[in-house]
């Protein structure tokens, strides 16, 4: 008996060490931040091992056999964030993860945003809003350009035939009737450029890598949106990371740049988010453009604080302090009194945002704002050419109460106090004292306010919105109303039918209204909007649309004696200083297509077409009779394409493609063989069409604690000819024969970045 027994205690000794290391399993799933989709194609790392897995179609992944002990489980993909979690492995455990991926420019979040759809903005009141986020907005910024704006330039039905400004025209009409709103405030110019010259160019002030989401909507938007009237940008910044500090270093051709972030506080209850970036442009411009002899360069910081006071009230805080210069001192021997020399423009924003949610039906967001913008100008002999300063304070509220489980109630009041001053000078030589050409000084109070009503019946199916809007401006002292309205219909689950009508205000500019020639009687901008669009889901996250617009203007301000032109055979010389009326009344019309999918995995883009006709009419002709041309802005044919496909999990590639047949040259002028000449009939002559195809390819590498990312890019990947209008040199009274000046855009340009995250 005694033998069993040391046989069986020998046995069991033996046995012990080997059930003590029985391996573990490691599995889970990987999720998309923005909306929940499953991620495949994700490389799972088990650092301190040679444990590594791929996310299945399903997201799902496991690795089987794993040593028991103490692991960092390392997930990563080109385009997300690196995410990092240690644990413990015990022998035999089976250890599940639900790891939630953040896209690069999306806040880094353990838990899943809720999206009803991939199309859909967070409010429904909008019945045409395009919604742009997540890789697609970073792949569209451009390697060269890192530009949010930039990204929005390749959505469907926007146009922009200009390689150099981030600026864009939507339906026929300029940028300057286009709200860009960040975090709830609608912004004056945040741009990097040069104010006060007809220089074509701009880069956007905010960090591209600091921007959540861009939501753009193109017509019959709704009333909150104030002071605009042709669309409505709205871009959200995000906030830094609670789980850990984590930071970026970034280097292109164009700039290179610094971001942080980590949390705030033992608690963790806020976050912080700053960085830095300074240009290289000018090495850029001296290899494309050798004869422009010029150096332009811009330094940027910001920085975003949010904290939660209470479970009920969070405040954030953002930051942006910008500055652009020009300096052309390498060509000043070639440059003439009145050419620009040197340069500067900076931009200063701070925006502080308080929501409080006192229950659960009720929300309440309050942001206190405050912007500047200042620039000089200066000729060959450091003479002021022109200088400006634009201030403005803002102050405004809004709320939303859910009386009812489906039909919120929104509104908002709104104060601006707005400050604009400047000057522009000309000079007929060295010695003599310069001409002033315009001068405006002017403060202004901006009030207003709205209310709308959402409704949702018949189970979901039926989206109504009605909303009103009031507006007043202390200079001109005029008030405005304008209502609007939307419904959406769902004819079959998979279709969808959508209707909007709005009326919108905005008012002159301080700089108009002040200045000589312009005048505090201008009346503000008015349009009316209508939209129906019917729009097809092919499945879970691919639609089908065709939207139809129309768009009535009026009181558009206008010099109609600007321009030299022929009437009766005779040329019609402009005074020196034409005067700005608000003469101008036009149309914009025409139908968008597209077809677009919306996924994370593999294939995610669009292709739209989009077919319009803009008219102006002018009442205050020299000749005493109503003229009508197409607007400056009038293109009648746009196409944008945009593909991004994840070819592995390290690897990503997308193509984007912009067609425009051309905006009208503005003025009198038509063509003959290689010449041009005055003529009677305003903008009928047009540039050649646009056309530009980028390349891009990027290469993520992942290490145990850090992640590398290359970044590389073709511009105008066909090498084709672009040309803007640059300028009017004026005219041969005897033969009509005219002068003017066309810019090239850029050639075939391959650009390169790298991104360093840890």
């Amino acid at each position: 008996m005694s033998n069993f027994r040391l046989l069986w205690c020998g046995l069991v000794l033996a046995l012990a060490p080997a059930r003590a290391q029985a391996p573990g399993e490691v599995r889970g799933s990987v999720l998309d931040a923005r909306g929940g989709e499953a991620l495949a194609s994700v490389v799972i790392q088990l650092v301190g091992g040679p444990w590594r897995a791929t996310t299945d179609a399903a997201g799902r992944f496991a690795i089987p056999g794993v040593t028991p002990g103490d692991y960092t489980l390392n997930v990563s993909t080109v385009g997300y964030h690196l995410f990092k979690r240690p644990f413990h492995l015990s022998a035999g455990e089976a250890k599940e993860f639900e790891v939630v991926l953040s896209p690069d420019t999306f806040r880094q979040t353990d838990t899943v945003q809720a999206q009803s759809s991939p199309f859909e903005t967070t409010r429904q009141d909008s019945p045409n809003a395009l919604v742009l986020a997540g890789n697609d907005a970073k792949n569209l910024a451009s390697v060269l350009a890192d530009d949010p704006l930039r990204a929005v330039q390749s959505l469907p039905g926007v146009t922009s035939n200009n390689d150099f400004d981030a600026r864009f025209s939507l339906r026929g009409a300029d940028y300057s009737r286009i709200g860009l709103y960040l975090d709830g405030v609608l912004l004056h110019a945040p741009f990097h450029m040069l104010q006060g010259q007809n220089v074509s160019g701009s880069a956007t002030a905010f960090n591209g890598d600091m921007v959540e989401e861009l939501e753009l909507h193109e017509g019959a938007y709704p009333e909150r949106f104030e002071d605009r009237t042709a669309g409505a940008l709205d871009v959200h910044t995000r906030d830094g990371n609670r789980n850990g500090i984590t930071f970026r270093a970034s280097a292109s051709a164009s700039n290179a740049g610094f971001m942080a972030e980590g949390p705030l506080g033992r608690k963790k209850r806020g976050s912080w988010l700053a960085g830095v970036r300074k240009s290289y442009l000018q090495y850029i411009f001296a290899r494309t453009f050798p004869s422009t002899n010029f150096i332009f360069g811009f330094e940027d910081a910001q920085g975003r604080l949010t904290y939660d006071l209470t479970p009920r009230n969070n405040i954030t805080l953002y930051v942006l302090e910008s500055y652009s210069s020009l300096d052309r001192h390498t060509n000043i021997a070639s440059l003439g009194v009145n050419s620009l020399v040197t340069a500067g423009y900076h931009y200063t924003l701070g925006n502080l945002g308080w929501r409080y949610t006192p229950s659960p039906k009720l929300l309440v967001a309050t942001h206190a704002a405050w912007m500047r913008e200042k620039f000089d100008n200066n000729n060959p002999n450091d003479l002021p050419l022109g200088a400006g300063y634009y201030g403005e304070w803002v102050a405004n509220t809004t709320a939303t109460w859910m009386w009812n489980a489906r039909n919120p109630l929104d509104m908002g009041f709104s104060v601006r106090q707005l400050r604009d001053s400047g000057f522009s000078n000309q000079y007929l030589s060295v010695a003599t004292v310069p001409r002033l050409l315009d001068h405006y000084n002017g403060a202004a109070t901006r009030v207003g306010g709205f209310a709308q009503q959402s409704w949702t019946a018949w189970s979901g199916r039926v989206h109504l919105a009605a909303s009103a809007r009031w507006d007043y401006h202390s200079i001109d002292g005029i008030a405005a109303t304008s209502p609007q309205a939307s419904a959406a219909l769902l004819l079959t689950p998979a279709t969808q039918l959508q209707l909007a009508f709005g009326q919108y205000v905005q008012y002159p500019e301080i700089s108009l209204l002040t200045s000589p020639l312009g005048s505090r009687g201008l009346l503000p901008l008015r349009s009316n909007q209508a939209t129906a669009a019917i729009e097809q889901r092919l499945g879970e996250r691919t639609r089908l649309r065709l939207e139809f617009y129309n768009r009535a203007d009026r009181d558009l301000p206008f010099q109609p004696l600007y321009d030299p032109r022929l009437i009766k055979g005779k040329i019609f010389i402009p005074p020196l200083n034409p005067s700005y009326l608000d003469s101008l009344r036009g149309y914009a019309r025409g139908v968008e297509f597209f077809l677009q999918r919306s996924s994370a995995n593999r294939f995610t883009g669009w292709i739209s077409y989009a077919f319009g006709r803009t008219g102006m009419r002018d009442g205050d002709e020299p000749a005493g009779s109503a003229v009508r041309f197409p607007s400056d802005f009038d293109q009648r044919h746009t196409v944008n394409l945009y593909g991004g496909y994840r070819l592995k999990p390290t690897v990503n590639l997308s193509l984007r493609w912009n067609y425009g047949s051309g905006f009208p040259i503005p003025g009198y002028l038509q063509q003959i063989g290689s010449f041009y000449y005055l003529t009677t009939v305003r903008n009928q002559l047009r540039l050649s069409p646009y056309s530009r195809t980028d390349l891009r390819v990027n290469k993520s590498w992942t290490h145990d604690k850090w992640k590398l990312t290359l970044y590389g890019e073709v511009i105008n990947l066909t090498n084709r000819t672009n040309y803007i209008f640059d300028s009017f040199d004026g005219y041969n009274t005897k033969t009509f024969q005219s002068f003017l000046t066309l810019d090239t855009m850029f050639p075939i340009l391959p650009s390169a970045g790298i991104v360093f995250e840890r």
